[in-house]
């Protein structure tokens, strides 16, 4: 089975994908390159991260979900453990993937006020920069620095909280979205703008004591102030009262539309 996910090898989605499966993992250069592959069928499962404990939501996947057709078959949450990995103690940059800065914002702010941050496009890739040069140093996992030569770590547990968690999720060709599982993924674009319309979005869940347990609005992209709600909910789509809470949906989107992603299960994954 051909997984893809975040890469170059070490990276935190790189960690996630390998709970998930035996086989080896290849890597691309972005969320969306990933659910691309998986919706073109160029690869059978892909593992994105879609909201951290403290940042919040991954918004390049949200906005993937929307452009491409996929379904999402597992949920993976991973606790982030955050390391300062560098060559020596004299360094004048910090490199990892914007999140991992953000996450440990409050520490480098403590410990290194006058050292400057750069983004990257992932934790791995800062890990490579700072092997490569002794003025940078990265943000990555502690056995990053056992992956290869060069690197000590400095300091372990940086992130700025204790219970700073990743959720991840799998993706799949359409064909093996599935209704049974203890969560469902759905994404709503209603095409029109009234007031009350978000409270009629929500009504047909409450109505039915269904849990939402993330609903965000990212722009659609057709113009100002028009968005599309991605929304999760603790009942699966086997359930008599997600399938009559979606009809409602529907009804009220039916100049938009709705896409199910499908119901899973949640995994927690320590490493």
């Amino acid at each position: 089975m051909t997984t893809v996910t975040l890469g170059p090898a070490g990276t935190y989605s790189h960690r996630a994908a390998q709970a998930v499966t035996d086989d080896e993992v290849s890597f691309a250069e972005s969320v969306t390159a990933i659910v691309e592959a998986v919706a073109e069928g160029e690869a059978e499962r892909g593992v994105v991260p879609v909201e951290n404990s403290i940042e919040g939501s991954v918004t390049e996947s949200l906005d993937a979900f929307a452009e491409y057709d996929v379904a999402v078959v597992k949920e993976i949450i991973t606790p982030i453990r955050h390391a300062l990995l560098a060559q020596g103690d004299s360094f004048s940059l910090v490199a990892s993937h914007a999140q991992a800065l953000a996450q440990c914002r409050g520490w480098l702010d403590e410990h290194y006020p006058g050292v400057d941050v750069e983004a990257v496009a992932s934790t791995a890739r800062g890990v490579e920069r700072a092997r490569e040069d002794p003025s940078v140093a990265a943000i990555g996992h502690p056995e990053n620095a056992t992956n290869g030569t060069e690197l000590q770590v400095l300091a372990e547990d940086i992130q700025d909280q204790s219970s700073n968690a990743t959720r991840f999720v799998v993706v799949a060709p359409t064909s093996e979205r599935a209704e049974a599982g203890g969560k469902t993924s759905f994404i709503v674009y209603p095409d029109v703008d009234y007031p009350g319309l978000l409270l009629e979005l929500l009504e047909p869940f409450a109505d039915r004591d269904i849990n939402l347990t993330r609903v965000e609005s990212r722009p659609s992209g057709e113009r100002l102030g028009d968005y599309v709600f991605h929304i999760d909910i603790a009942a699966g789509l086997y359930e008599e009262r997600t399938q009559d809470a979606l009809a409602d949906i529907e009804a009220i989107a039916e100049g938009g539309w709705v896409r199910r992603l499908g119901s899973y299960d949640s995994e927690t994954v320590i490493n």
